[in-house]
């Protein structure tokens, strides 16, 4: 990876596998009253209102950007942007930071033409994983891996570090009780929705990896590790932990190393477990009949990818960082100290936050007004906290704003996404008819020979210039529209 090399790895070592990572994020969206009265807006609506512009230009509520990412309508009236391909930790931070910045501005636009109308409610985008009713939505992250017979054997071996990472990189979350007991703080939004460990389902069932075979890319070179199970994050300490840590297993396993004997009997029930125990120390079945705490497990997964970057690795400046807020984070559990991660990680970020909220006004975390700070916390648009709370202090930024604004029309330099970056925006400039998808991009003048990119590393290619100079040539069929599909 391109990244500058910090301390921490082998003075002759490599570095990381360049690997391609791309999250996607479903948002939760609701239209509040600006009066107290019932919403004017039900979550369709108020989406199909985002989604306006959008339709208007290009008569489609799926597109990709000039970013290289693709923003659209999911199932169930969530909005959703699947960042672009990302071989850097910092360019992955940036485009899903962009990600946040184009559903605030659409939610801004929306909310104006709202206010024009006499349409008494604000739209409101939360990045989260919970809806007032209990219905779940997910952040979903890819992880490009090199086709071998032995996938499936690391896959499964990684599911107790998704059982437990929620302890470091969960969102937090209040969790009621339907019985009428006190309302508790837990790590975790997604860990009670998840069903299996590994499955080709999505929604049926949901699982924490999900085994279908479509990588969007050569399929006889690569494969994609697609995680289901994770919290949608604020901190960007907590994204670059998230996707940052399984980036150095892959690494530690496609070299040779083995976590298998850390396999837990029952991964569901270990999720939930973990999930609940905010000292990180309840004991889970591991499947050769021992136990294991979420705090150990997680140390003794730190302490292998921590040998391995030592004795084969030159580190990144960004993955010495991973390292670096992974062992904090457990200390951070170990010790009952949130302090100690409170600006990089949001469970402890908001835990405070909340914590804070309740001594000052004597609240509970059943108060009306907590649930409000809390959903303020994931909110995007410019009625949440993340801008304020990073300019005081309280969240750490990684990647400086301007750079993530830049990242809402340009797309990472070093893959495939520069290409198709570079394709959509002059198709949009030139208001030329283009169809893409993750590989294939078509001007759809009926002549010029489509281009299916199957290299994700790729930022040159001969055949995307050829394109664009096509694109230059007059043509009487131009409106504009630009059609994206899955």
């Amino acid at each position: 990876m391109p990244d500058a090399a910090a301390a921490g790895g082998c003075a002759t070592g490599r570095a990381p596998a360049r690997r391609i990572i791309g999250v996607e994020t479903e948002y939760g969206i609701t239209c509040a009253s600006t009066t107290g009265s019932a919403p004017p807006l039900d979550a369709d609506h108020a989406a199909r209102e985002l989604f306006a512009p959008l339709i208007a230009r290009g008569r489609s509520s799926n597109i990709f950007t000039r970013g290289g990412a693709r923003l659209y309508l999911d199932v169930g009236s969530h909005p959703e942007f699947a960042t672009a391909e990302c071989d850097r930790l910092t360019d992955l931070l940036a485009q899903d930071r962009a990600g946040e910045l184009i559903m605030a501005e659409l939610a801004q636009q929306a909310n104006s033409r709202l206010a024009e109308q006499d349409v008494p409610g604000r739209i409101h985008l939360l990045k989260n994983n919970l809806d007032a009713e209990g219905a779940g939505f997910g952040c979903h992250e890819n992880y490009l891996v090199r086709r071998r017979g032995d996938f499936w054997n690391d896959a499964r071996t990684l599911v107790p570090h998704l059982v437990t990472r929620q302890i470091l990189v969960g969102a937090g979350h209040i969790l009621t009780d339907p019985a009428g007991g006190p309302a508790r703080y837990v790590f975790s939004q997604r860990a009670d929705q998840m069903e299996d460990a590994v499955s080709s389902a999505t929604t049926r069932s949901r699982p924490l990896i999900n085994t279908r075979d479509e990588p969007h890319a050569d399929a006889e070179k690569y494969r994609r590790m697609h995680v289901i199970v994770g919290d949608s994050n604020i901190a960007q300490g907590s994204t670059l932990l998230k996707v940052g840590a399984m980036d150095l297993l892959l690494d530690y396993l496609e070299a040779g190393g083995d976590l298998s004997d850390l396999r837990l009997a029952n991964p569901m029930r270990a999720i939930r477990d973990t999930c609940h125990d905010l000292t990180g120390t309840v004991p889970l079945e591991l499947a050769d009949g021992g136990t294991i705490t979420p705090l150990d497990l997680q140390a003794e997964h730190l302490a292998r990818v921590t040998a391995h970057a030592q004795a084969e690795l030159d580190l990144t400046e960004s993955h010495q960082r991973v390292l670096d807020l992974w062992e904090r984070g457990l200390r951070a559990v170990r010790t009952g100290n949130p302090d100690l991660v409170a600006t990089d990680l949001d469970w402890a970020a908001k835990y405070q936050l909340l914590r804070r909220y309740t001594q000052r006004s004597d609240a509970g975390l059943d108060d009306p007004r907590v649930a409000r700070l809390a959903l303020a916390y994931h909110d995007v648009t410019a009625a949440g906290l993340r801008s304020r709370l990073e300019e005081a202090g309280l969240l750490t930024r990684i990647v400086a704003e301007d750079v993530c604004r830049t990242a809402v029309d340009t797309p990472p330099a070093t893959t495939r996404a520069h290409l198709r970056g570079a394709v959509i925006a002059r198709s949009e400039d030139l208001r030329r008819d283009l169809s893409v998808d993750w590989v294939n991009l078509k001007l759809d003048d009926g002549h010029t020979r489509p281009v299916a990119l199957r290299d994700p590393f790729a930022a040159v290619d001969a055949r995307v210039d050829a394109l664009l100079a096509a694109m230059e040539e007059p043509d009487s069929r131009r409106s504009g529209i630009l059609v994206g599909s899955p």
